[in-house]
């Protein structure tokens, strides 16, 4: 895993101790909600009062306007469809809207593009079907805003629009009834960052009349669209959330009940993490694996076993989706492996043969989280190539992706994600030119960074804490897991868990032992051993067991004890720059006494295997570049095999001149070193 930058919060200890007083808080809470920018009267009230004032639907620009088109709709027996989207957000508020106007006695149906032929939005040949199957009145929910010409289309085939999205507003709006966006400038509200359930939700109480009544019958789905769509989880989406985690652990839903038996959520509250985790892949897999269709229907069922029948199905679809993220990851691994020269650009964009376009984005989160740079994953069939991109925060990965507009079919996104579109035939340039872009736009790369609410000492990891913590739920964007770093812990043992797929660390500190688990790391992957001095990022929570409560702290990230991260990152951008020509900085040439140091560490060891920001950090004496450049050396000599952070020590029967590596000889020319 690519090394992380820790960025401790610095929180007003002042300010937190007078909300502490005046709201009655414990002093640490209210240092956690300082720490988060949650620090006027109005904010903390609201953050932590157990209900909310929700904001008129009517101060939405056009509500009025929709609500009457769809009352007249209904009036006149005029066909509806819902004109929905095949992820969680799009499955969630489609399956509201549909809900609540069959409620209602409307003639309605809905339809959901698919996304590997269709992709997403609305498209024409889809108007022109739903316009045969007799539709007079198209409603879209989480997408529509862009669609100019399907409007057109659309009104000249005699049906009328209303279009609910939540996506950012382009220079011209569709012709439509109304459109309902929390980002119009003529709206009258306050809170805008709706998830499209949410925006679904507001139209839902301006028909219906009463907010309580539309929350007790559709929270649930509410809360999952919002948790899916990674919405921050302030204000409005905070409200919503909490409403919707009572209903799904009520079971008052056969569709949310039928998934939480499915992912195994019948023995415990589920948090809105256990949503976003169990809830929102099997619904997203629906749509990337066949038809979203399926998880609407799940939602729709009015009786149990319906429900339960297809959620097995979406179970089914989220293991092949896995099975089919995991060969995509392997192969792309591979590629990097023949050609490491990829994760040497500033953006890595790889691109492979029939990679499935539902699953690109999850393999490129998760080179993201290997390599700790922005990362674009394209799959190519017959000539066509669709990619998604993922970034680290502070590059604007949609800014990249527009510099090459003129290379793009299609393209679109945000600053941490997009998706793009292109001709096989240009992928090479793209290659070229978003790192050209990167090149010129950043002196440095911003690194990954992972933020940390506080230091916290070991004597204070009891359930206590992990109670006390609860006020802060539920968790999401914009308000995470409180994140805690434990310094200068020593590493008493370490064991597996989970077959091997884990791992449970006993640590001590000033006599104060507890334990902290690791998942995902199998103990031969873990760089420490018994005796070493380790700083740890975790999390804490309660784990209900056989009638009781256990604390449990989890890994956020481990770290060697003592590092100089300011030195490591200056090092690093010392040698970024050096290689991209902007720089001459002789801290970055091997001489033979660094060589031989490292050399004689990795015949220590037996080799590697570890990575190579550890391998320098266990060193402590080498800086970054010259560790860069000695390792290619090596390899060029035949000493090593180098491969993703793995070195191997190779057998040498003869004499090997180092020094004269082409590597070597180059940086000497450089710098002009005898």
């Amino acid at each position: 895993m690519a090394y992380k930058k820790w960025i401790i919060a610095d929180a007003d200890k002042e300010k937190a101790s007078e909300l502490s007083e005046k709201f009655n808080i414990d002093p640490f809470i209210a240092y956690l909600l300082v720490a988060r920018g949650i620090e006027n009267d109005l904010e903390v009230s609201d953050f932590l009062s157990p209900s909310y004032n929700f904001s008129d639907p009517f101060d939405f620009a056009d509500m009025d306007k929709a609500v009457a088109r769809i009352e007249q709709a209904m009036d006149f027996g005029e066909k509806i469809t819902v004109y929905g989207d095949y992820d969680c957000d799009g499955v969630t508020a489609t399956a509201l809207l549909v809900s609540l106007l069959r409620n209602m006695g409307a003639d309605v149906d809905y339809y959901i593009p698919l996304r590997e032929t269709e992709g997403y939005g609305m498209n024409k040949s889809a108007v022109k079907q739903i316009h045969g199957n007799g539709t007079k009145l198209i409603i879209t929910v989480d997408n529509g805003v862009s669609a100019v010409e399907e409007a057109e289309l659309i009104y000249s085939l005699g049906m009328e629009l209303i279009i609910t999205d939540h996506h950012r507003i382009g220079e011209i709006l569709p012709r439509a009834e109304a459109v309902i966006n929390p980002h119009r400038e003529e709206n009258n509200i306050k809170f805008k960052d709706f998830a499209g359930v949410g925006v679904a939700f507001k139209l839902a109480c301006a028909l219906y009349g009463d907010t309580d009544d539309i929350l007790f019958q559709f929270a649930d789905l509410a809360a999952i669209g919002t948790i899916a769509d990674v919405m921050p989880l302030i204000g409005e989406n905070r409200a919503l959330v909490k409403y919707g985690l009572q209903m799904i652990n009520s079971d008052s839903r056969p569709g949310t009940s039928a998934l939480k038996s499915v992912s195994g959520g019948d023995e415990k509250p589920l948090s809105s993490t256990d949503v976003s985790f169990m809830f929102c892949p099997r619904i997203n897999a629906a749509g990337r694996i066949d038809s979203a269709s399926r998880a609407v229907e799940m939602f729709l069922a009015e009786d149990r076993e319906n429900a339960l029948f297809i959620a097995e199905q979406l179970d089914l679809d989220n293991s092949h989706r896995q099975e089919i993220e995991q060969n995509i990851f392997n192969d792309v691994l591979h590629k990097i492996a023949y050609n490491p020269r990829l994760i040497q650009d500033r953006v890595i964009v790889i691109d492979g043969e029939k990679y499935h376009n539902g699953v690109v984005g999850i393999v490129a989160s998760r080179v993201l989280d290997e390599y700790g740079k922005p990362v674009i994953i394209i799959g190519t069939d017959g000539g066509r190539a669709r990619g998604s991109a993922r970034s680290t925060e502070g590059f604007d990965i949609f800014a990249a992706v527009s510099s090459c507009a003129d290379l793009l079919n299609k393209f679109g996104g945000h600053s941490g994600a997009a998706g793009i579109e292109l001709s096989e035939e240009n992928i090479d340039e793209f290659r070229r030119r978003i790192n050209e872009y990167a090149e010129r736009k950043y002196s440095l790369m911003p690194p990954q960074s992972l933020h940390i609410d506080c230091k916290l000492s070991p004597f204070y990891l009891n359930l206590d804490l992990a109670n006390s913590l609860t006020v802060l739920e539920p968790y999401g964007e914009a308000n995470p897991k409180a994140v805690f770093a434990l310094i200068g812990l020593n590493l008493v043992s370490v064991a597996e868990m989970g077959g091997g797929k884990h791992i449970r660390l006993e640590c001590e500190k000033k006599g104060r032992k507890f334990r902290i688990v690791k998942f995902g790391c199998r103990a031969e992957d873990f760089p420490f051993a018994p005796g070493d001095k380790i700083d740890a990022a975790v999390r804490v929570s309660k784990n209900p067991y056989n009638g009781r409560e256990y604390l449990s702290v989890q890994a956020v990230d481990i770290r060697r004890s003592g590092i100089n991260e300011d030195k490591y990152f200056e090092q690093k951008a010392d040698y970024e720059l050096f290689t991209v020509n902007k720089s001459e900085n002789p801290s970055v040439y091997p001489n033979r006494e660094i060589c031989s140091v490292i050399y004689k560490f990795l015949r220590s060891k037996g080799g590697w295997r570890f990575g190579f920001d550890e391998l320098y950090f266990a060193l402590g004496c080498v800086t970054y570049g010259a560790l860069k450049f000695a390792l290619d050396a090596f390899e060029e000599s035949g000493l090593i095999v180098y491969n993703s952070g793995t070195i191997s020590i190779c057998r040498v029967d003869f004499k090997v001149d180092l020094m004269n590596t082409p590597t070597l000889k180059a940086l000497k020319g450089r710098l002009n070193i005898d």
